[in-house]
């Protein structure tokens, strides 16, 4: 992150809430590697050893401090080799004879025994560099969950804390030429302050789970840059230079199908910021047309390019307003978990493309809630391509420790992350800080302060938030209020209800349930569902986890909601069946989330017909 990022997130700080004041500033995003995905690399996927360290011993000593010379996993010794030479040295480690897997992926895959394994897995590849005078070499991570230690040839170049968002570490100067080694230490475990907390109601797949890149760019290079259409119908250009070249170096955007060109300098910090009316040819990005333009910076010796689209987003009241106009967000809510009876978080654009087609074609979908934490790009690039609506949301979920200033640093970090990472993706319509946070002053402190970053670090999307609603009765009907204190700070309500499914109701019932808002915004429909083993038949239909219990819960809630007159989208509980650990029924659950439209394999069950049917009648 650059200087005047840091300045932003210092100053923001400070001008929040009495309660944050003492909360640390957010730790430098740096590098940024904006696009990094589409830079020259060299991808690392494929093999690498693996070690299991139950008790960390790889990174502390029995009595603290370093680890003993026979316990460093990271060090560049042949430890075959030494032991062969020396009949008293004592190893009790060998990276090189140890067992291998494929990467990107959890190591709850590798093998059986792993199934449930949390805590510290040691990996390590060699591979073959060629640096070059004038260049610089990152080490870039799609994601490592949940904390990393990297080392490259014995030598430690940095740690990340977080499971879902992308980093990059600077190795110019420590990378050799030809064979090199990188080891990379990840804990899975984690604490009450951490984010997500240990308790979830899904899978958090240790390792590392997306793609591993050495990134090469110029000595000077666009390490940031955000390229988009703003509501007043300008294209818009910040980009930042990192390298002895970056004050008052010369850029260029150039947007080749609209004919479009714009030469600016960079100030004394690396940043260029500029606007310039859109080009009349301009075809703005929909789910309809889903028009993505190459876009390219050029600023010296380096070429800085993505694949952008250009539309606009708004909220006017209670309506959602896309490109200007109302839209009704009909989606479905999706975990990060690919098609398959062994799933191991490894999402291909193959993978991607399946899980995505099946909201599009499939339930005749235009949106798509990327829940609990930030989805691989490879996501939200194929939302982008496909054309469908984004929620994305950092882990700030359940049991969070709002009144722990070191967790609140961590989550405005993440959310930098998540931001800077996917500005430039068109398909992100709205920004979460949260799911199923309770009501207390310090969360609503915590999370206005999130709500407050995603504004300032993003003015042209929508910021929300999956909340709980109360309830009472009224005259003998249920009324649902939706006033949640945060909602201030949000652009969209959004709430998570299971009526029938959680709570006692009849689903005979819930077309007579009241829903109000004192507050004049859109809402969503964030999540909504009830379980079914896919196959599980019931002809009373009233037996939970039948296919047809699932479907008449859905025709109730589609009734249901059909009658608030504020909503604007919902996000149904979930595509497909995922795992979860604390689903343990051994007939039913076996360790699934059976909430799934679709069973973990893909076979669609009764009630995925009855929501396609639903958004191709209502909203076409």
């Amino acid at each position: 992150m650059r200087v005047w990022m840091q300045r932003f997130l210092l100053a923001l700080t400070f001008m929040l809430a009495p309660a944050l004041v003492e909360a640390q500033p957010v730790a430098p995003v740096h590098p940024v590697l904006a696009s990094g995905d589409l830079r020259t690399n060299l991808d690392l996927s494929g093999q690498w050893h693996y070690s299991i360290d139950p008790y960390r011993d790889g990174m502390a000593g029995f009595h603290g401090g370093d680890p003993g010379l026979g316990h460093r996993r990271y060090d560049t010794t042949d430890v075959a080799a030494a032991m062969r030479d020396d009949p008293a040295a004592l190893y009790e480690y060998d990276m090189t004879r140890a067992p291998t897997a494929t990467l990107p992926s959890s190591w709850l895959t590798h093998d059986a025994t792993m199934r449930h394994y949390r805590g510290l897995v040691w990996y390590q590849r060699s591979f073959t560099a060629d640096p070059r005078p004038g260049e610089r070499q990152f080490l870039r991570f799609g994601a490592v969950n949940y904390r990393a230690h990297v080392y490259l040839n014995g030598k430690s170049v940095g740690a990340h804390e977080g499971g879902f968002t992308t980093f990059a570490f600077e190795v110019t100067g420590l990378l050799k030429p030809g064979a090199n080694q990188i080891t990379v230490g990840v804990d899975s475990d984690r604490s009450d302050t951490d984010l997500p907390p240990p308790v979830t109601d899904w899978e958090t797949y240790g390792g590392i789970t997306r793609a591993v890149t050495l990134v090469t760019t110029p000595a000077t290079y666009v390490d940031d840059a955000w390229v988009r259409l703003t509501r007043d119908g300008r294209i818009a250009v910040d980009a930042v230079l990192d390298g002895k070249g970056a004050a008052g170096g010369a850029l260029t955007l150039a947007i080749p199908a609209l004919g479009l060109t714009l030469d600016g300098k960079a100030d004394a910090a690396g940043h260029w910021t500029a606007r310039v009316p859109a080009p009349v040819a301009l075809e703005r990005w929909s789910p309809d047309t889903p028009r993505l333009y190459d876009v390219t910076i050029t600023a010296g010796a380096d070429v800085w390019k993505d694949r952008i689209g250009f539309r606009t987003i708004a909220v006017e009241g209670d309506q959602i307003l896309l490109n200007g106009k109302p839209v009704f967000l009909a989606g479905i809510a999706l975990h990060e978990e690919e098609f398959g009876a062994n799933p191991t978080r490894a999402i291909t654009p193959q993978a991607a493309r399946a899980l995505l087609t099946e909201v599009k074609q499939g339930l005749h979908g235009n949106y798509v809630r990327l829940a609990h934490y930030p989805h691989s790009e490879v996501m939200t690039r194929m939302a982008d391509e496909l054309g469908l609506l984004v929620w994305s949301e950092i882990p700030i979920y359940w049991r969070v420790a709002f009144d722990n200033p070191q967790t609140l640093a961590t989550a405005r970090h993440m959310l930098a992350e998540e931001i800077l990472r996917d500005r430039n993706r068109t398909a992100i319509a709205i920004w979460s800080v949260g799911n199923e946070t309770p009501v207390s002053a310090a969360r609503n402190a915590f999370l206005s302060t999130l709500a407050k970053d995603a504004h300032a670090l993003d003015d042209t999307r929508l910021v929300s938030a999956a909340l709980l609603v109360g309830r009472k009765q009224e005259g003998g009907a249920s009324v649902f209020t939706v006033d949640d204190p945060l909602i201030p700070a949000l652009d969209v309500m959004a709430v998570n209800a299971y009526n029938g499914w959680y709570t006692p109701d009849k689903l005979s019932d819930l077309a007579s349930f009241v829903w109000r808002s004192p507050y004049e915004k859109p809402l969503i429909l964030s999540e909504f569902g009830a379980g079914a083993l896919a196959g599980e038949h019931d002809a009373t239909r009233a037996h939970k986890f039948s296919e047809e219990f699932q479907a008449d819960y859905y025709r109730a809630t589609l009734d249901m909601a059909s009658r608030i007159p504020f909503l604007r989208g919902m996000s149904p509980w979930v595509l497909k069946d995922f795992r979860s650990p604390r689903r343990q029924h051994p007939v039913y659950q076996q360790g699934w989330n059976r909430k799934g439209l679709e069973s973990e394999t893909g076979a669609r069950k009764q009630a995925f017909d009855v929501l396609a049917d639903y958004y191709a009648q209502h909203h076409p």
